[in-house]
């Protein structure tokens, strides 16, 4: 197989967990017989120094021409970068948000896994983090209370803000499409989470994941409340399979789902489109203060290549092989600094990526 993948290392700490993210895909390579090609490009606040901009059109027509985006990560110190200084169209999630959009990117996939070895920073009771989890949230991104109308205005001399929470079936339809197709690769259960007791665009998404569900007879469907599911995260993890919602409460819920892994330099993410193109990034931000030391955990961004390989190029032997690389360094023992305890081994990032890489 023969692929192009746009690589934007970004800021911070980006360009080293891509680079070891990209060395993995090239081992992949090799014993499974494909040719993975790059295109290296600017995002972010690299993109600003090097351009003005935070993304520049030619960025956006590589990344189009690829067949998918490995992404590490942008933006820096809000206190202190001068990126910061800028209005705020100009600054470096403004091009993430930009290209998100331009790639028409409408579905979120944020795993939450709990490896057995990292359980004690579950912060979970101790035999909730003992049975551990295996989840993955699909969350719409481009639909929803962040992208309805919005404005502030003077009503009787009272400031009033309003925000418009507005979803179609189409764009409804699409995200349950996804959420169910992925609950095929997993264990087929979704939990479609809503708010239908209040909310009216909650009950059009209920009625309509229902219509797709009658598409997918080998795929279990339950609805449970935000509020909810909000409380089950924490209580029973295990649980859940595929949990599909919408901008808001998936932006919410995925948060949540991160902090119960005990580590976010642990968790990968996919950005897709109604088509096999994704833009794969870690879910952990640019890490400023540790950029360029080597020390940085890359597990997130090979990750989220893994997810690469199985959603986007349909190589899901090549991914579990990826996946079982990482389970296999962290039974010997080896750690990133974030996730390091006394008895382990600490190794840095490209250690690391040379540890996963000798496994596959």
């Amino acid at each position: 197989m023969n692929k192009v993948i746009a690589c934007i290392g970004g800021d911070g700490i980006g360009p080293e967990i891509v680079a070891e993210a990209k060395k993995v895909c090239d081992q992949v390579a090799s014993k499974y017989h494909h040719n993975f090609q790059y295109k290296d490009v600017l995002m972010g606040g690299c993109s600003i120094d090097a351009y003005g901009e935070p993304l520049t059109d030619e960025t956006i027509s590589i990344c189009k021409e690829a067949d998918a985006v490995l992404m590490g990560s942008i933006g820096g110190n809000t206190s202190t970068s001068p990126w910061y200084q800028l209005p705020p169209e100009k600054r470096p999630e403004a091009g993430l948000l930009k290209l998100r959009k331009s790639l028409g990117l409408f579905a979120n996939l944020r795993p939450a896994y709990l490896y057995k070895e990292l359980a004690d920073a579950c912060p979970l009771k101790e035999a909730t983090g003992a049975a551990g989890f295996d989840l993955m949230i699909v969350r719409e991104l481009t639909g929803g209370l962040y992208f309805g109308e919005r404005k502030t205005v003077v009503e009787n001399g009272v400031k009033t803000a309003i925000d418009t929470l507005s979803y179609n079936e189409n764009e409804i339809r699409r995200i349950a499409i996804k959420g169910f197709e992925i609950a095929r690769k997993r264990s087929k259960k979704v939990t479609s989470v809503d708010k239908a007791n209040v909310l009216d665009s909650s009950r059009l998404w209920r009625e309509v994941v229902n219509a797709v569900a009658k598409d997918y007879p080998d795929v279990t469907l339950e609805h449970m409340l935000v509020d909810n599911c909000a409380m089950q995260l924490v209580k029973d993890p295990a649980q859940f399979d595929v949990i599909l919602t919408e901008n808001m409460f998936g932006d919410i819920l995925s948060d949540e789902a991160s902090m119960i892994t005990g580590s976010i330099g642990m968790l990968s993410s996919a950005s897709l489109n109604d088509t096999k193109f994704g833009l794969y990034e870690p879910s952990h931000g640019s890490a400023p203060d540790i950029a360029g030391q080597n020390i940085a955990n890359p597990i997130a961004t090979i990750l989220s290549a893994a997810m690469m390989l199985r959603y986007s190029f349909d190589l899901d032997a090549e991914a579990k092989a990826i996946e079982d690389a990482v389970q296999a360094v962290l039974t010997e023992g080896y750690r990133t600094v974030d996730i390091y305890t006394e008895g382990t081994k600490k190794v840095s990032c490209s250690q690391m990526g040379d540890l996963i890489c000798e496994r596959i």
